[in-house]
């Protein structure tokens, strides 16, 4: 059984890492407008309540990634046994993999909500803060499940190469975002509670959809029939053993963010950490047109890995890379030479006009970052595909919590450049793993060479 997304996989590499990367492309930008929605809405609820929703904030990235990242272990393992032809491995990992989105969603949740307040109390929140947070994060966790499956299907979808459907489902979720967040919050007077049900409605109405096209209309490459579900522990650990490091990838960046966060601080006071925060929302949305590639590289991966086609590997790896670096060279070009006009996005108040020229410094500086990490993201991907999750983990720790961290405490505190300093450290440090990561994946593709062309003999 075949379909036009899988023989788009196991056709020619350069042409489906360039096709399946666009609708990924336009799902990032458009998870980006969710955020931004989110924010113009929330602003209106007063300073108790965006402080008490900015406690519960990492704690929800981190639960994101978790979701994202079991939903990267659910690509790999479906897109390794697409290229194998594997149709009936295929479906069972997919699933496998709601079954792990299940048993995910309760554990977290009971968790969750059971040490909510000590843990919102143990980050600072006091006050009306703190009951401003347990409004937001009751509904949040309770209803955690929603985005489980609506962030874990995507991955189901993507790993069968359809990432339109994935993108079609994440517009469903952007619009109704974009409907009830008024509604909940202001309409209905929910308020902070309002904002997390508006979230949690709006990834329930995305998870509906995926579950419609995979387990009701059945018109997937994947045939999940749960009535004949068989747990394998096999099929799980394969799911685990990509979803798990990926899962912990927001993590890392989280620790190795309260650190350059520490540096500012130290440095700058709020003045640096307001141009950071600002400057910083601009970098990581220069990237996201690397990770939609860094993800159709995973999935092309697999494919080719699945397929013991050496050949196909490793020109998914070149291809992707090459694409990467030249969309990384524009964005870092744009960042760079309108960076005074982007400062103003987020400093247009005679209040934060003063920000404009640090903003200005950190895009100038640490946009450079962007150029060679064009390389070091489809390395990552790579290692998912064929599913290395750990290796890809690896590089994460690399890249920020030891060289970032290092090079920012070295040019910021210990050389005394100041701000400047951290910025130059944050594009070094990333420059410095990006080239080396390339460097192991090139080795890697090269070490697999003889165990593929046997497999394949």
């Amino acid at each position: 059984m075949a379909n036009k997304n899988v023989e788009l996989m196991r056709g020619e590499p350069e042409i489906a890492v360039r096709k399946l990367a666009i609708p990924i492309m336009i799902s990032m930008l458009l998870t980006a407008s969710y955020n931004i929605v989110d924010g113009i809405w929330v602003a209106g609820l007063g300073q108790a309540a965006i402080a008490g929703i900015g406690f519960v904030t990492p704690i929800f990235m981190i639960l994101n990634g978790v979701s994202v990242g079991l939903g990267n272990g659910a690509t790999s393992s479906i897109s390794r046994a697409v290229g194998a032809k594997n149709h009936d491995g295929a479906s069972k990992s997919a699933a496998h993999s709601l079954f792990i989105f299940l048993i995910a969603s309760i554990i977290l949740t009971l968790f969750l909500i059971t040490i909510q307040e000590p843990l919102l109390r143990a980050y600072g929140a006091s006050g009306q803060a703190l009951v401003e947070g347990l409004k937001y994060g009751t509904p949040l966790f309770a209803g955690l499940f929603a985005f489980m499956f609506g962030n874990g299907g995507s991955g189901i979808l993507r790993g069968e190469g359809d990432m339109k459907r994935a993108m079609y489902a994440m517009i469903v979720s952007v619009v109704l975002n974009f409907i009830l967040d008024p509604v909940f919050i202001y309409v209905l007077g929910l308020g902070s509670a309002g904002a997390s049900l508006a979230t949690i409605v709006s990834s329930l109405g995305s998870a509906m959809v995926i579950m419609y096209w995979i387990l009701i209309k059945k018109d997937t490459y994947v045939d999940v029939n749960l009535k004949e579900f068989k747990f394998d522990s096999k099929i799980a650990k394969d799911i685990l053993k990509v979803g798990i490091p990926s899962s912990l990838d927001m993590l890392m960046m989280s620790i190795a963010m309260s650190f350059y966060l520490m540096f500012i601080s130290a440095i700058g006071g709020e003045y640096g950490i307001a141009a950071f925060t600002s400057g910083q929302r601009l970098y990581l949305f220069g990237i996201m047109p690397l990770t939609a590639v860094g993800s159709a590289v995973a999935t092309v991966s697999g494919s080719s890995f699945g397929a013991k086609n050496w050949e196909f590997l490793k020109r998914t790896h070149t291809y992707g890379t090459k694409f990467a670096m030249m969309m990384s060279l524009a964005i870092t070009v744009l960042l760079v030479i309108f960076a005074p006009q982007l400062a103003l996005i987020f400093a247009y108040t005679p209040d934060t006009a003063p920000l404009i020229p640090e903003i200005t410094n950190f895009l100038r500086i640490a946009s450079f970052g962007l150029l060679l990490v064009g390389i070091g993201m489809p390395s990552n991907f790579f290692y998912q595909g064929i599913g290395r999750g750990t290796t890809s983990l690896a590089w994460t720790i690399i890249r920020e919590l030891i060289l970032t961290v290092s090079f920012t405490y070295l040019f910021g505190m210990v050389f005394n450049w100041g701000l400047t300093g951290i910025w130059i450290g944050l594009a070094t440090g990333r420059i410095i793993a990006s080239i080396f990561n390339y460097i192991y994946a090139r080795y890697t593709i090269a070490k697999l060479k003889p165990v593929m062309t046997q497999g394949s003999a």
